[in-house]
């Protein structure tokens, strides 16, 4: 789907971070609706907490942050914006089928005593249609591998019908063949026009899906720009680092589009 002009995240020298502690800063960021955005970086880069910074999960510091059109701090409906979590698990000892874990996802939006209705039950199995597991709606986490369970939490964050959605890792942890159906389940989303921030190091299972590159290094942003930008900016370092071509990042030789 094309991306429009419309911007729904701004940030001007942002800073987030911890107990009054800065971890990522000077962030200059525009994302564009329908943007699929990968955020890159080695462990402990700062990238997790740039994006848990946009859902109020880490401090937003300093800076101007802006979140569909909204200062960040003004934000209200939270459900505006989804967020799947890096969890490999859905089990934790309570029982709980797959519809039940994903209605979990409206609540927030709905009176402590009024159960969920119609459009609800509605909402949840579109959510489970959209990641392919209207099938599985019946059975117990679980009993589910761990990518179902995976599908399983980006339908908990698509039922509230987000305008941006937020993924830490979708595809980490989990076997190959099902990095293959997530990386589809993410496809069908972003042909739908699903604004997505992917932080991940799962390049090759993003192949044709990402629009757009953001990799974060020691807390600032390093790069930004498109996959085969990415690519030339990998042989860059690489070069510079005197290992001539060698062996650069999946996306370089054409694991991303």
């Amino acid at each position: 789907m094309p991306v429009s002009t419309s911007p729904v995240l701004e940030l001007h020298r942002a800073a987030f971070g911890y107990r009054g502690r800065a971890v990522v800063t000077d962030v200059d960021l525009t994302v564009h609706r329908g943007e699929v955005l990968a955020v890159l970086g080695p462990n402990g880069s700062g990238k997790t907490t740039l994006v848990t910074g946009l859902l109020g999960l880490s401090e937003h510091l300093s800076g101007d942050v802006t979140v569909l059109g909204t200062p960040l701090a003004r934000l209200r409906d939270r459900t505006r914006v989804g967020y799947v979590p890096q969890r490999h698990t859905l089990t934790g000892g309570v029982r709980a089928t797959v519809t039940e874990v994903v209605t979990t996802g409206l609540l927030s939006g709905l009176p402590w005593w009024r159960p969920p209705g119609r459009r609800e039950r509605a909402a949840v199995d579109a959510a489970l249609q959209a990641v392919g597991l209207a099938d599985r709606a019946r059975f117990d986490v679980e009993t589910l591998s761990g990518g179902q369970q995976r599908r399983v939490l980006i339908a908990r964050a698509l039922v509230a019908r987000p305008e941006v959605l937020v993924m830490d890792e979708p595809t980490a942890g989990v076997d190959r063949a099902s990095q293959l159906v997530l990386a589809g389940v993410l496809q069908r989303l972003g042909e739908a026009g699903t604004t997505m921030l992917v932080v991940t190091h799962e390049l090759t299972a993003l192949r044709g899906i990402v629009d757009r590159i953001v990799e974060v290094e020691s807390g600032h942003l390093t790069f930004d720009g498109t996959p085969e930008g990415y690519a030339v900016h990998q042989g860059e370092l690489a070069r510079a680092a005197g290992r001539g071509p060698g062996v650069l990042s999946p996306i370089a030789d054409g694991a991303v589009r």
